[in-house]
C-alpha cells in the first residue's frame, strides 16, 4: 500500500486494486484537551477512539447503502481500525457538509446576537472550505461555483443529499432516545459522470448529539447503537 494523505484523525491509502483503505487514529479534534467536533485541530488522544469510530461509521455506511444512498463505503475491518472505499475526488481541496437542527457551537458564537443556544434550526445546511489557516470560513453556492469548487447544479445535489442522510441518522438517533444537534458531512465526485457521494466517516466525532441535556461522547455511541 501506499500512503497519499496523512490527516489528523485518519491516513490515507491506495490500494493494488485502485480502491482507497482509510486507517482511524486515536486523535479527536478539540481544544486544551477537550474534544470538541468543530474544531480543526488536534486537542487529545484517546486510546479506542479511531475502532470506535468505525464501528459507528461502518453501522451508518451500511444503512445508508441500503436506503440507496450513493456512498464510497466498501467494507471496514475493525480489529484493523480500517474501511475500505472506493476513489473519489473532492471538491477544491476538500468541502465540510453541515446540517444544523439546533442552534449550538460556531453557529451560536458566529450568529448570537440573533440566534440562542438549542433553538430550532429545522435542518439548515451549510458549507465550509477546508482550510485550517483560514479557520474553515463557510461559503455559499454563488461563491462555490465561482471559485470552480462546485460545478453547476452539484450544490443542490449536495445539499438534497445531505438533508436525506441526516434524516436518516437523526431518526435512527432518536430511536434510541438521543437529539441530534448537528452533523458534518462530507462529498466527492464518484467515477461515474455527475456523481456525487458521501465520502470520510460518519462518527460521534462529526456529530453533537445530546441524551435529554447531556452531550454524548464519542466513545459512548456504542452503548445507544448496539446495545
Amino acid at each position: 500500500m501506499e500512503r497519499i494523505y496523512q490527516g489528523k484523525t485518519k491516513d490515507v491509502y491506495l490500494l493494488e486494486d485502485g480502491n482507497v483503505r482509510l486507517f482511524f487514529k486515536d486523535e479527536m479534534t478539540g481544544k486544551d484537551g477537550v474534544f470538541d467536533p468543530g474544531e480543526n485541530q488536534i486537542g487529545l488522544t484517546v486510546e479506542g477512539s479511531g475502532r470506535s469510530g468505525l464501528a459507528v461509521s461502518q453501522h451508518f455506511f451500511e444503512r445508508l447503502n441500503k436506503e440507496g444512498v450513493p456512498t464510497h463505503f466498501l467494507g471496514a475491518n475493525l480489529d484493523e481500525k480500517t474501511m475500505d472505499v472506493k476513489k473519489a475526488v473532492v471538491f477544491g481541496n476538500g468541502i465540510e457538509v453541515i446540517c444544523r437542527f439546533k442552534a449550538t457551537g460556531s453557529f451560536v458564537r458566529r450568529y448570537g446576537q440573533y440566534v440562542e443556544e438549542g433553538a430550532d434550526l429545522g435542518g439548515f445546511v451549510e458549507i465550509t472550505l477546508k482550510d485550517d489557516e483560514r479557520q474553515d470560513p463557510t461559503i455559499n453556492e454563488d461563491a462555490l461555483v465561482l471559485l470552480g469548487i462546485l460545478k453547476e447544479g452539484e450544490y443542490e445535489i449536495i445539499k438534497e443529499q445531505t438533508k436525506k442522510i441526516s434524516e436518516i441518522i437523526k431518526k435512527e438517533l432518536a430511536d434510541k432516545g438521543l437529539e441530534l444537534f448537528d452533523i458534518k458531512l462530507e462529498f466527492g465526485r464518484g467515477e461515474k459522470a455527475g456523481e456525487v457521494i458521501l465520502i470520510d466517516e460518519i462518527s460521534g466525532g462529526n456529530m453533537r448529539v445530546f441524551d435529554g441535556t447531556t452531550p454524548v461522547h464519542p466513545l459512548d455511541f456504542g452503548k445507544y447503537l448496539f446495545a
